[in-house]
């Protein structure tokens, strides 16, 4: 039985780079990967991008209203079989969506591999990535450094260079005139309570 698995970091932890590593190694012998990214990403277009300036064209851009599970027969029917599914940006998908990400692991057999944030810039969960916590086969934590020097943990939003606390869950960086900084509780806290 093949797995779901959820690997997820702070901004800048090489989640992006990472899968279109495990992308390149599944392909290098020869076996066929699917790239899903939600279309809420609107960073990219049809592309992933790693801040190494690595990118790559997904072959889904999947919506809130699509069925992941259809998608994928569908694909297998033209395209032959997958060896492996590899989701970015997956904190943007709807929990039903998750449950679809695990039927394709579980009944079509295909490993899914799903990277993405654990909380947004508020310490809040996203829905599809607190469903992953209940459901994934394997969840493993990618790390990444504060400019402290300590493990990043959160994810700071910046307007203009500030910190902020408040306002919509999803803004895509450099999309919607928002940055991210890595942090970890410590700098998190410093910069939240200046407020």
């Amino acid at each position: 039985m093949s797995k779901l698995y959820f690997r997820y970091g702070a901004m800048n932890s090489g989640k992006s780079t990472h899968l279109m590593q495990v992308a390149y190694n599944y392909e290098e012998r020869g076996m066929q990967v699917v790239l899903i990214k939600p279309s809420t990403d609107k960073k990219g277009g049809d592309k992933l991008i790693s801040r190494l300036g690595v990118e790559r064209t997904v072959d889904f851009k999947i919506t809130e209203e699509d069925n992941i599970v259809e998608n994928v027969k569908k694909y297998c029917e033209v395209n032959g079989k997958i060896h492996c599914i590899l989701v970015d940006e997956v904190q943007f998908f709807k929990a039903k969506q998750i449950d679809q990400l695990f039927e394709v692991a579980v009944v079509l057999d295909i490993p899914v591999i799903c990277y993405g944030l654990r909380t947004d810039f508020r310490m809040q969960g996203f829905e599809g990535s607190t469903r992953l916590l209940l459901i994934a086969h394997s969840i493993e934590e990618m790390k990444t450094i504060c400019k402290c020097g300590r493990k990043a943990l959160f994810n700071g939003r910046k307007i203009n260079g500030e910190f902020v606390f408040e306002g919509e869950q999803i803004a895509i960086d450099h999309i919607d005139n928002v940055e991210y900084e890595s942090l970890c509780g410590n700098c998190f806290f410093k910069y939240k309570n200046k407020k």
